[in-house]
């Protein structure tokens, strides 16, 4: 296991809290793989052979209505895993996975995963209780969707960029580039694009202005402030 791969797992929700002989198991059973920008790691509906965790990139899940719209669930960076509950009962994908930018995945497989579970159980004791926080990860997610406004998510997601980035403040204006476009931006955000964008406009009177792939914010703690208000506020929904 290489450093940065070593790195991935111990901040991984799914992999980090396994104990060392557990996670080498697992890393027995696992691929590197390299997909470029676009590329298409499996389709919806495709058999579930393996669970993936993002070691460098990005990761768009969505899925395509009958009628062919693109609906993007979630975008996934670095350290986080999808795939696990299909891949260990053998089911399908429910969702189709691409990358959306130069991406480096582990990929395990999930046939070799189940036969170690099979002859060591306690390998599927500590992945069922990874997968138990995993799952609480997910649940606050949907928390923070139901419990903050469209304009508090965008603010929290500014505010997570710019502590990610090395900004560096130009005068009181902190500089961020945006990571990718505003269909996935609102897709990770849970929104629709006219609610992103209704989003962006109100969040203009408090000095936040965006310019393509590059967002300005005149001052990070009125943004965070804003963030943690109570979304029953008129202006807020």
């Amino acid at each position: 296991m290489t450093p940065e791969i070593a790195a991935a797992a111990q901040s991984s929700t799914l992999l980090g809290r396994l104990p060392k002989d557990a996670l080498d198991r697992m890393m027995d059973c696992a691929t590197r793989r390299e997909y470029s920008n676009g590329e298409t790691i499996f389709l919806q509906g495709e058999p579930a052979t393996a669970i993936f965790m993002v070691i460098q990139g990005a990761v768009k899940l969505f899925r395509i209505s009958p009628g062919g719209a693109e609906a993007v669930v979630t975008i996934l960076g670095e350290s986080r895993s999808f795939g696990e509950a299909v891949a260990l009962r053998k089911g399908s994908y429910p969702v189709s996975a691409a990358a959306i930018a130069d991406t480096s995945l582990l990929q395990i497989d999930g046939a070799r995963l189940r036969r170690q579970i099979l002859e060591d159980p306690n390998l599927g004791l500590n992945l069922l209780t990874s997968s138990y926080v995993h799952l609480q990860g997910l649940v606050e997610q949907i928390e923070q969707l139901k419990a903050r406004s469209g304009v508090q998510r965008l603010a929290e997601f500014l505010i997570e960029l710019a502590a990610g980035e090395d900004v560096g403040p130009s005068d009181t204006t902190t500089k961020l580039t945006l990571p990718y476009n505003k269909t996935l931006i609102a897709g990770q955000l849970g929104l629709q694009p006219e609610s992103l964008s209704r989003a962006f406009a109100r969040l203009r009177e408090f000095g936040v202005r965006i310019d393509g792939y590059y967002a300005q914010i005149d001052d990070l703690d009125r943004l965070r402030e804003i963030a943690q208000q109570d979304k029953g506020q008129p202006w807020m929904r």
